[in-house]
């Protein structure tokens, strides 16, 4: 009688799926966070690999959002801890400190034509 040995591989029970954060940084995409450690309403600061800080955002519509952290009134790094509102439906956070408001699409500042924050593209991957 001829004994078969049949091999089996065991599957270790994948682990789900992580969706991180990332943010359009020249040609390449930088991963910021996972997605569930944004709390909707909340900023987080990354920073950049030329210097530069990113607020990014996820607002209450469940969209991504990231603009430069740098408020430019003040040259303070502060508004990943602005407050998010919306006016006629865009969005925008509001500087902590003079309170300028600057929408998250477009980086114009609501408050003063003259003042804009850069803007990057932003997904969930």
């Amino acid at each position: 009688m001829t004994t078969t040995a049949v091999a089996t591989t065991a599957v270790a029970a994948s682990a789900p799926l992580r969706t991180v954060v990332q943010l359009r940084a020249g040609e390449d995409w930088l991963t910021v966070c996972d997605l569930d450690r944004l709390v909707p309403g909340r900023g987080v600061a990354a920073l950049l690999p030329d210097g530069r800080q990113a607020a990014v955002f996820l607002d209450r519509a469940g969209r991504l959002h990231a603009v430069d952290n740098r408020d430019p009134f003040t040259g303070a790094a502060v508004l990943s801890r602005g407050l998010l509102g919306s006016d006629g439906g865009r969005p925008f956070v509001a500087s902590p400190l003079l309170k300028q408001r600057f929408d998250l699409a477009s980086g114009r500042c609501l408050d003063d034509e003259t003042a804009r924050v850069a803007t990057f593209e932003v997904r969930a991957a």
